[in-house]
């Protein structure tokens, strides 16, 4: 793959899809040679507009990304979309639930759809997500869509991302805004009721309102909310100027950079430790987790001496 990827580079940067795909799937499934050709790659990225957008399943995450794709194709933007799909229990691999749904793009080459397997990650993010993201940016696509799996709560890795986060509620959720305040609700950069023609979405309104007087951002920005239906390609518009708008605040308040560099301290923080997790396993070699777990669980060793002894070999190899 070494000698490849500067010819897969090239391919990529003169917009061939086979290519894209290839590179891609190199780098999801951290086969041989994928950190050359990120490393090739990051140069050309940083161009594209990140939107996340997450929520609770059945909010129409999906629904919405299509019409906001079809909104900037008119405006003759490039799209990429990646949809973290939830992992099958059987093959491992990515339900596509969305890639189905998004189907009529696919003879449009101005847009580029990728579904992603969580494969476990927790926080409604695949590992490898941010790679992808960088892959499609340095392909030079105007925007890159992530949306995420939905899973509630805990769904706050998008914001470690993304430039924009935007996040989508809907009337009918039981206790409404209040279920979800403790995790996503402080990510927002913007609030989408979609199915807001249904009965509650004054209600969902109030509730994010009162939250919102709450707390107040570092930032001083307080998040729009923006009414859709998405089914009916109500209220796209809207959702697009509001994201313009948060665009040109940042860049008014000269916040841009501040939010790159926080993005990056964490994401460098994952990067390391996921590097150091792989570094472990290769020391550790085949089957000595399990050993190890086995002394552990019969109290033959204490987990932190263990742990400590293992961190050790690792400075001095």
């Amino acid at each position: 793959m070494n000698s490849d990827a500067p010819p897969l580079v090239d391919q990529l940067r003169a917009g061939d899809a086979r290519a894209l795909a290839r590179v891609i799937s190199t780098v999801e499934n951290r086969t041989p040679g994928w950190s050359e050709l990120l490393k090739a790659l990051f140069p050309h990225s940083g161009h594209a507009r990140l939107l996340g957008l997450t929520g609770p399943p059945g909010a129409g995450k999906s629904t919405l990304v299509d019409q906001l794709a079809r909104h900037y194709r008119k405006e003759n933007r490039t799209v990429g979309i990646i949809a973290v799909d939830p992992t099958s229990p059987y093959t491992g691999g990515a339900i596509l639930g969305d890639r189905i749904r998004m189907q009529d793009h696919f003879s449009d080459p101005g847009i580029y759809i990728r579904s992603m397997a969580t494969r476990g990650s927790l926080g409604g993010l695949a590992r490898t997500t941010a790679d992808v993201a960088t892959v499609l940016d340095a392909s030079g696509r105007d925007l890159v869509m992530i949306e995420t799996v939905g899973v509630g709560q805990d769904e706050v890795d998008i914001v470690r991302l993304a430039d924009i986060t935007i996040v989508i509620l809907m009337p009918g959720m039981g206790d409404d805004v209040q279920t979800i305040k403790a995790g996503i609700m402080e990510i927002a950069d913007i609030f989408v009721i979609n199915k807001s023609d249904r009965e509650g979405a004054e209600r969902v309104e109030r509730e994010i309102r009162a939250l919102q007087s709450l707390a107040e951002r570092s930032d001083n920005w307080t998040p729009p909310i923006v009414k859709t239906v998405a089914s009916e390609g109500t209220g796209i518009a809207e959702l697009a100027a509001a994201i313009r708008d948060y665009e040109a605040y940042l860049q008014k308040e000269n916040l841009v950079v501040q939010h790159n560099v926080q993005n990056w301290q964490n994401r460098l923080v994952e990067m390391l430790r996921d590097a150091l997790l792989d570094r472990a396993r290769e020391q550790l070699g085949n089957g000595a987790v399990a050993r190890y777990a086995a002394e552990v669980a019969e109290h033959k060793r204490d987990p932190y001496t263990l742990v400590e002894e293992i961190v050790g070999r690792m400075g001095k190899a």
